[in-house]
Formats: structure tokens, sequence, C-alpha cells
């Protein structure tokens, strides 16, 4: 290689290795990253708190059954790993983690990873048909507050969005069984679908399985079943989202760059598209993300009103049964969720701010 070869390959070396320190310490990479890592901080802490809730799983066990031997309830203890200690028992389950074995309910005896993958994707719908409800109630009424500043409409929707977010999931979710499932009778008020209707997952989706097993008749009954939970979970969200979007769209409309567009003639509304709503939607997105992820602990609380069958009711389920390995395996599947989530929020936030690709 020539002397002139090297020379003009060096800045292509150089600039080859910028991107790829900046692909290697972008945010998002080491978000990514962090992953592994939560989830195992997450399995250990939770292992701890499992296992200091008063009551035993074997007492739970053998609780209907009054002929129960002492000797048979040492050999419960057994096949169920919990006559080791400590140590031993945190250990096995952390490198159960790395081959997947996520160990068994002590009740269904099924694989914890088995109910996991047919409960996360009841959960994932329900946390994402209630973002989008989110953030349509939520970005609407907070540009529309920012709007007619300083009017009735503004101080309507301004009250209106603090009582959204100060009640709490478990009271609107019983005013909106009371009013729309019993009283007016509009709507479902238990499970997924009705308990007439077979059905056997694909991937678990309703929506994408109802494509390809071309049954376009399960859509019907599961949005009819999904609009009580999600709108639950959305009223009470949406409040604090119409506060943070009324104030980045004011911010963004007093700021000097929304006067030059005025000034070069362009309507208020392509002012609002391409200069306001852009340089607004940093922090609605961040929040939105947030949003999401607090919709997963949410949901733990309306799956349980509302019997939806997500992780959120199978980790009601297994504390209430002290059920470690599926309250391990349910707290770890929400915890990881919502890191991802985060992760998937710092992805649209570059996409939608260059200036964050600069960082």
């Amino acid at each position: 290689m020539t002397t002139a070869d090297a020379v003009a390959i060096e800045p292509q070396s150089r600039s080859a290795a910028e991107i790829l320190r900046r692909i290697t310490g972008s945010a998002v990479v080491r978000r990514l990253a962090m992953v592994p890592v939560v989830g195992l901080l997450v399995a250990v802490i939770v292992f701890f708190v499992a296992h200091a809730l008063p009551g035993d799983p074997v007492d739970q066990l053998t609780s209907t059954n009054a002929t129960v031997t002492e000797a048979e309830i040492v050999e419960v203890r057994e096949s169920l790993g919990l006559n080791a200690s400590m140590p031993v028992q945190l250990w096995n389950y952390v490198t159960g983690l790395f081959t997947g074995d996520l160990g068994e309910s002590f009740y269904s005896g099924r694989s914890v990873a088995s109910l996991l993958a047919d409960a996360v994707p009841v959960t994932v719908e329900l946390a994402l048909a209630a973002v989008v409800l989110t953030v349509f109630m939520g970005v609407a009424t907070g540009i529309l507050a920012a709007r007619y500043q300083g009017t009735w409409i503004d101080s309507a929707i301004r009250v209106g969005a603090t009582i959204g977010f100060s009640l709490p999931w478990f009271v609107v979710a019983l005013v909106a069984i009371i009013v729309f499932g019993v009283q007016l009778g509009w709507l479902p008020i238990l499970g997924r679908l009705p308990s007439d209707v077979i059905y056997d997952p694909t991937t678990g989706f309703i929506l994408i399985d109802a494509v390809l097993q071309n049954r376009y008749d399960l859509i019907g009954p599961w949005l009819t079943h999904l609009i009580l939970p999600a709108f639950t979970l959305a009223a009470t969200s949406a409040g604090f989202l119409t506060r943070v979007t009324r104030a980045a769209f004011l911010d963004a409309r007093s700021q000097p760059y929304v006067r030059t567009a005025r000034m070069k003639g362009l309507t208020e509304r392509a002012i609002e598209v391409k200069h306001i709503l852009r340089n607004a939607a940093v922090p609605i997105l961040t929040m939105s993300g947030l949003q999401l992820g607090g919709l997963l602990g949410g949901a733990v609380i309306i799956e349980s009103v509302f019997s939806y069958p997500g992780v959120g009711s199978l980790l009601v389920e297994a504390v209430d049964r002290r059920d470690y390995f599926l309250l391990q395996g349910a707290a770890l599947a929400i915890a990881l969720m919502f890191t991802l989530v985060n992760a998937i929020v710092d992805l649209a936030m570059l996409s939608v701010d260059p200036r964050l690709r600069r960082e």
C-alpha cells in the first residue's frame, strides 16, 4: 500500500471510528445494555421481597387438607426446593434465569415462562390501548387549552386535568363499572373475551391472531371488553399529559422562530404543525413514554378489578398464594417492559430532535 493510499484511507477509518464511537456511546445503546442488568437486580430484589412476605406457600398448599401429616409437609417443601438455604435458593433461581428457566408455579404446575407468554400480550395490549387514549386526550386538550390561554376553556381544561390525575385508578374503575357496566349496561366489565368465545392463541395478540387465523369475529368482542379497562387507565393519566402539552405548546409558541415564521407569512396552522408541535414533541414524547411505563404498573390494579388475564392478575394471584416463582417472574416481566419502553422513548426522541444526536 502506498503512502497516498494510506492517507486516503485514514480519514475514512477515522470517520468509521467516530461513527462507531457515537453509536456505542449513545444513550439508547447504553439503555439497552442496562436491560439485563436491571432485570438481574429486579430478580434479586423481588426474590428477597417474596420470601419476606408473611405466610408460607406450603401452608397455603396444604391448608385445604386437614389430614396432611408433618412428613408430607416436609416432602412438599423438599419437592418445591424450599428446604434449601436462602443463598442456595437465590443461586438456583439466578442461574435458572440465564438458561431461561423461571421455575414452575406452585399451584398450576405450569412453567412460569409459559404463563407469562400467555399474559404478557394481554398486558401489552391493554397498556398500548391506554397510552393511545392518553396521548389522544392529553395532547388534544393540552393544545386546546394553550390556544385559548386565559379563557374559561383553558381554566375548565386545567381543572378537569387536575381532577383526572388526582383520582386513584381503582376509584375510576369502580365508577366506570357501576355507570357503564351495571346501570347503563353498555359495556362488559369482566374478562378479555366473552366466555362463550373460543380462542386458541397464536401470538397472544388478538388483533394479530384475528388476521392470521381469519377470525375477524374476535375483534368486536375484544374491543368491547378492552374499552373500560383502557379508558380507566387513560382517564387518570391524560390529565398530567394535558398539563405537560399545554406548557410545552406555550413555551414553543413564545420562541423567536415562531415570530419569524409569522413574519414570513405562514398560516397559524402551518406554524403549529411545522414549528410549535415539532419542538414541543420532545417533552410530550418523554412524558408519554413515562406514562406507558406507569400504565404497566397501573395494569396490576386494573387487571384485578376487571378480571383481565394479564401479568398484573398473575402478580396479584402470586402474592395472594405466596407463589414465589410466579411472583418473581411477573415482577421481572413488568420491570423489563418498563425498561424497554424507556429505550423506545429514547429512540423516538432522537428521531424528533436532531440536537440529541450530537450528544
